[in-house]
């Protein structure tokens, strides 16, 4: 047994490693865990096609919660993998397998189903969880990397991958496996929310805060309506249409006849045509015609898209030419959007 003395001149003598070795153990180290994923890529079209359809269809059909659990380093992938399949539209809880031995075994309930992992198929604490599952007939998914285990024997759909070894022989800590399951966890997730319909919008539903949430909205969500969507018609006299701009709030408004968006005024258009005459014109001698619009149910990372490309800041929102609403960039800077 190394002694804490000898394992501290080891640390310095590494710290002293030059930093070429360094880059190139890393870049091995990720060449190793692509290969492995190349062979299970294969493997998903050959020996594992079967029982990952066959898992698919469980996660599909199950009526109740996707509990996923794993000890040590397979359970870190164990939580990463039920947050993936929540985020994602199946509503998926970790438990952990030491603490479902002393009542958490309680949470699982008929109507589940359970995604065990174990790299060597025989964790002495998933013992209880499976015993469970067996005694009132919730199916198992288990993702192991040992054909004859314990775990691939229990699992109604035995997701046996190939086993690749790990990236450092002298300490062969979960590297490749733990990448490998994680993986194929993912692979789960995107085959079960596509074989659901699962769509952006859903997506969207169940993620409203952050710069990600925000930029799924869509422009009906956050656009202005009623008094801060100032529309006006063609005859307008241009002091009546500075009026309607200023009370927008938006420093524009839409010019409308028979119900339908013409063009649009914005304070660059009075600068651009600012002459001795301009008050005593009406609004369609200083509207810019045919505008820029979009449509309400159109992401607002759309709207910020073509803001950018055209260099304005704001777009009318419309349905079959008829204005329904404006989203100016200070709506979507303020719903969080960048």
């Amino acid at each position: 047994m190394t002694k804490p003395a000898q394992w501290l001149e080891r640390r310095v003598m590494s710290m002293n490693l030059d930093a070429a070795a360094a880059i190139a153990a890393g870049q091995e180290t990720i060449r190793t865990e692509a290969r492995a994923l190349d062979t299970l890529c294969e493997a998903l079209a050959g020996a594992l096609s079967a029982p990952f359809a066959e898992a698919v269809t469980l996660l599909a059909n199950t009526g109740g919660r996707v509990i996923v659990s794993g000890m040590g380093k397979s359970g870190h992938i164990a939580r990463k993998i039920a947050a993936t399949l929540a985020s994602t539209g199946t509503p998926a809880q970790f438990v952990h397998p030491a603490e479902a031995s002393h009542g958490d075994l309680g949470m699982i309930l008929e109507g589940d189903c359970v995604l065990a992992i174990s790299r060597s198929g025989e964790t002495a604490e998933l013992s209880d969880l499976l015993y469970h599952c067996h005694r009132i007939s919730i199916p198992v998914i288990g993702m192991t990397f040992k054909p004859g285990s314990t775990l691939a024997r229990a699992s109604t759909a035995p997701l046996v991958m190939p086993d690749c070894g790990e990236a450092s022989e002298d300490a062969p800590a979960p590297t490749v496996s733990t990448t490998m399951c994680l993986a194929l966890g993912d692979a789960l997730a995107v085959a079960l929310l596509k074989a659901r319909g699962f769509t952006a919008d859903h997506f969207g539903a169940i993620h409203p805060g952050g710069k990600l949430g925000a930029a799924l909205k869509r422009v009906r969500d956050i656009m202005r309506v009623g008094q801060g969507d100032p529309l006006i018609s063609p005859s307008t006299p241009v002091p009546e249409a500075l009026k309607a701009m200023s009370a927008g709030g938006i420093g524009a408004a839409g010019v409308i006849e028979n119900g339908k968006l013409i063009g649009i005024i914005t304070d660059g258009d009075l600068r651009r045509r600012l002459t001795p005459d301009i008050f005593a014109r009406d609004a369609r001698a200083l509207m810019t015609p045919d505008p820029k619009t979009i449509a309400p149910d159109a992401p607002v990372a759309d709207a910020i898209a073509i803001m950018n490309s055209k260099r304005i800041t704001l777009l009318f929102a419309v349905e079959d030419g008829k204005p329904v609403g404006v989203v100016h960039m200070h709506d979507l800077l303020a719903a969080g959007v960048r």
